[in-house]
């Protein structure tokens, strides 16, 4: 590549050489428009703004060489912009500049000496620019990125000037607080409010004292600001709901919730209210309904609209699993695999390792794409067998057709063909998308209804290509061996999914989706186990239809790892407890049991170590077996 090819100054000096020809031409329109390409590349550049006085001072010139009607490029915008300043119309300039900003904030497209001048705000009338900084503080994010701050500083330097000429404006100075907190310049905020309450009392300015004093953390004064709006203005419920959000970020979930509920009995729709109250009692009492009626909300509220805003809301701040992302594998014999990592003590013939009962065939999956080679001996398989079908009570709880894991004595093997090439290139595509998708990490994400949103991606992928995958994953992008277990997770999971987006046309009950993803959470005891039942769980979160039937799948299949769990580890038993409890609609019961298995489970010692020490050998041949204890959990306790 030509030195200099990219950089913007070099550009737009190109560009501003052009637009001298052209007016040597005396072809005024054509350097209109290079002036117009060098401003959109440097715009601050003092020859761009040399060049087009040149042109406003030409006799064929003029600012309507830069026309902004219908779709308008931003370098003609720019350009109009700088000629109305040159010609004193600073505030359709401003206008204009902002509506760039606003476009692509990140530049800083006001750093011009006119926007700059001192004196620039003794000629502006602050009714005038009213509007102006309105449509500005619409440009700028709550709160700012730091890397757009540099973008907006031109603004925050003309506010202040505009400020120290007109301090009685309250107008003013509350657009002065509002920007200045947005760009975390907190206590030059907090004053501009006070001021603006203080030179015209309303509740807007005491919204912005309180809003100011929240950001700094100042929690009880903020308050005492929002009651004297709500003195100014009774009836604005939204300023309750301002009220509950705080209180519940403070941690004083039962206040915010009082609040939230005020706000209710005055107008029982408000949107702000209804998703603060849900989210400040799933935050005091866990139940996920109260999730998944923020969603029910979000998704029937129109593209583009107010409610679209607390989608945020949705996401689970405690990160519990499952509502947040994928759990860690508990298996023992992933265990070993971690110690035989750490330690380093793989040899390239693979390890020789026996445990005493059988754990889910993912697990072993694992263990041997980890360590190539390895042999896993299994002492012996306790009742009730977890290689078939879930049975309660000692019958089989619903009929199976679809299997992907077969047995060989202890020996599983994939019951179904690999997927195809591309099937498993683009489940692999999902499973590993990255932080700027919106959703999150590879096995996590923002919310239940961003995973099943990102999961359409695979809604063409072909069903034995979904099915293939959960038993022939793809390889793991980083090929590193630990990262197997959370890899097969993570595909399984995304797998399933998908599998809960194959042919939506169909009605629940009915459907092939359906049959599949409860085949699969009802068949042998797996990973694979846990992905479908998170699959049926989303569903239910995006189709009301569909909630009363998963509710009692997922029952169902959680009272049968129960009673097996009397019997033999289930080692897959918390992670059902916690999928379960991501499910809207649960029997209060079922909920109970899976909040007890878990404080169950809290509460039980730490197992001893399995498997070789860090100082064992572990490469074949291994002198001894590795024995790898059974592992007991206490009898679940009721509430």
């Amino acid at each position: 590549m030509s030195e200099g090819v990219g950089d913007p100054r070099l550009a737009a000096e190109g560009e501003l050489s052009l637009a001298r020809l052209a007016l040597d031409d005396n072809e005024v329109g054509h350097a209109a428009d290079h002036v117009a390409n060098a401003l959109a590349t440097a715009p601050s550049l003092p020859d761009a703004h040399a060049v087009l006085a040149m042109l406003l001072s030409h006799p064929d010139g003029g600012v309507d060489l830069w026309t902004v009607d219908g779709e308008v490029y931003v370098g003609t915008a720019l350009a109009r912009a700088h000629a109305l300043a040159f010609h004193g119309e600073y505030a359709e300039a401003l206008s204009l500049l902002v509506s760039v900003q606003g476009y692509e904030p990140g530049m800083a497209w006001a750093d011009v000496p006119w926007v700059l001048d001192s004196e620039l705000a003794a000629k502006l009338d602050p009714a005038e620019l009213l509007n102006v900084f309105v449509q500005l503080l619409k440009a700028v994010p709550d709160p700012c990125p730091e890397e757009l701050a540099p973008g907006f500083a031109p603004y925050v330097q003309l506010v202040r000037s505009l400020v120290a000429v007109h301090a009685d404006s309250g107008n003013l100075l509350w657009l002065a607080s509002v920007l200045t907190r947005r760009l975390g310049l907190l206590d030059e905020a907090t004053s501009y409010a006070i001021e603006s309450e203080r030179v015209e009392p309303t509740d807007r300015a005491a919204i912005a004292v309180g809003y100011a004093l929240r950001s700094q953390g100042r929690t009880d004064e903020a308050l005492a600001a929002f009651e004297r709006a709500l003195r100014y203005q009774p009836g604005n419920v939204a300023v309750y709901a301002d009220i509950a959000g705080m209180l519940g970020d403070a941690g004083r979930l039962d206040e915010g919730i009082s609040w939230a509920e005020r706000s209710l009995a005055i107008d029982p729709v408000h949107d702000c209210s209804l998703v603060e109250r849900h989210s400040l009692l799933f935050r005091r009492d866990g139940a996920v309904d109260d999730l998944v009626a923020i969603a029910d909300l979000l998704r029937l509220a129109e593209p583009g609209s107010h409610e679209k805003q607390h989608a945020a809301e949705l996401s689970d701040r405690s990160r519990q699993v499952w509502l947040a992302g994928i759990p860690d594998p508990t298996e023992a014999v992933i265990n070993v695999l971690d110690q035989l990592l750490a330690a380093e003590a793989v040899s390239a013939g693979g390890a020789s390792l026996t445990v005493s009962a059988l754990e889910p065939p993912s697990a072993f999956l694992a263990f041997g794409l980890a360590v190539p080679g390895s042999e896993v001996t299994v002492s012996e398989i306790l009742p009730p067998d977890p290689r078939l079908p879930v049975s309660l009570r000692g019958s089989q709880c619903r009929p199976i057709e679809t299997v992907v894991w077969q047995y060989d004595g202890s020996v599983s093997r994939p019951a179904v063909a690999p997927p195809g090439a591309e099937g498993a290139a683009a489940i692999a595509r999902v499973a590993d998308f990255g932080e700027s998708s919106g959703v999150r990490a590879r096995s996590g994400w923002v919310s239940v209804p961003a995973a099943y949103d990102h999961a359409v991606l695979l809604a063409s992928t072909p069903l034995e290509d979904l099915l293939g995958v959960l038993v022939h994953p793809p390889a793991s992008p980083t090929g590193a061996a630990g990262d197997w277990p959370g890899w097969i997770r993570a595909v399984q999971t995304w797998a399933c999914l998908g599998i809960a987006h194959h042919r939506t046309d169909e009605s629940w009950v009915e459907s092939v989706r359906r049959q599949v993803l409860a085949d699969l959470a009802y068949g042998p005891e797996d990973w694979i186990t846990e992905s479908a039942l998170f699959a049926l769980a989303t569903t239910a979160w995006v189709d009301p239809s569909a909630r009363a039937d998963v509710a009692e799948l997922m029952g169902w299949r959680l009272l049968a790892a129960v009673e097996a769990q009397r019997e033999r580890p289930v080692t897959i038993l918390g992670s059902l407890a916690t999928v379960t409890l991501a499910t809207p609609g649960l029997n209060p019961d079922v909920a109970a049991l899976a909040r007890d298995i878990l404080t169950a489970d809290d509460d039980a010692p730490e197992d001893q170590p399995a498997g070789p020490s860090a100082e064992q050998p572990a490469g074949r041949p291994v002198e001894r077996p590795v024995e790898v204890p059974k592992k007991r959990r206490g009898i679940f306790r009721r509430r």
